[in-house]
C-alpha cells in the first residue's frame, strides 16, 4: 500500500514588497498615475483597468492611508529603485569598533608609547579605545599605579579623545574607554 508523497513542512512564502493590482484588499483607493498627477478616490477595478490601459501596474504606496494611496508604475523598476535605497543607505552606516589595548602596571616607556600611538590611530579612525591595566598576583596591592597610568592616558588622548567611561576597577583589572571627539 502506497500513500500520496506529501511535504508536511513545506513553507508557505509570503509575497515580499508592496501590494498590487489584484492583491490590493480595499475597495477604493486613491490613485497617482504614472505621471505624478493625482486622479483621486477611484474604485479598485478601475484603478487597476487604468493600470493595464498604459501597460502597467497598481501598486500600494501608502497601505495605511485612509483610503489607501496607490501609484501606477512598473513593479520590477519600483522594487529596483526600493533595494537601491536600502543599499545606499548601508553604505553611508558607520560602524564604530571597540578596539582594546592591554597593559601593565609596570609598562617600560617605550611599550607604553608604541601603544599610545596605536590607540591614536584607531581613534582617528573613528574607534574607540578600551584601556585594560591587568594586575598579576602582588600589583594589586600597588593600584596607585595603575591609576597614574590612566591619568598619563588621558593626558596624552586628551587633543583626539575624550573618556566615555572613568577606570573603574572590574577585578584584577583596571578599565577605561575613550572615544573619539
Amino acid at each position: 500500500m502506497s500513500f500520496p508523497k506529501q511535504n508536511y513542512f513545506q513553507k508557505r512564502t509570503k509575497p515580499k514588497g508592496p501590494r498590487s493590482n489584484n492583491r490590493i484588499t480595499s475597495p477604493e483607493v486613491q490613485v497617482i498615475n504614472s505621471d505624478g498627477e493625482n486622479l483621486g478616490v477611484l474604485n479598485l477595478q478601475e484603478a487597476i483597468s487604468k493600470a493595464k490601459d498604459e501597460n502597467l501596474d497598481l501598486i500600494e504606496i501608502a497601505p495605511n492611508a485612509r483610503p489607501p494611496v496607490c501609484k501606477i508604475m512598473d513593479m520590477g523598476k519600483y522594487k529596483y529603485d526600493q533595494q537601491k535605497k536600502l543599499n545606499k543607505a548601508k553604505k553611508k552606516q558607520k560602524k564604530i569598533e571597540l578596539k582594546e589595548i592591554k597593559l601593565r602596571p609596570v609598562t617600560e616607556v617605550h611599550d607604553y608609547t608604541f601603544k599610545i600611538k596605536n590607540a591614536q590611530k584607531f581613534l582617528s579612525k573613528g574607534d574607540k579605545v578600551k584601556f585594560t591595566i591587568r594586575f598579576k598576583g602582588r600589583e594589586m596591592q600597588h593600584a596607585k599605579l595603575g591609576n597614574d597610568l590612566m591619568e598619563k592616558i588621558k593626558i596624552d588622548m586628551e587633543t583626539i579623545g575624550k573618556v566615555e567611561l572613568q577606570p573603574k576597577f572590574d577585578g584584577k583589572q583596571m578599565i577605561m574607554v575613550i572615544q573619539p571627539l
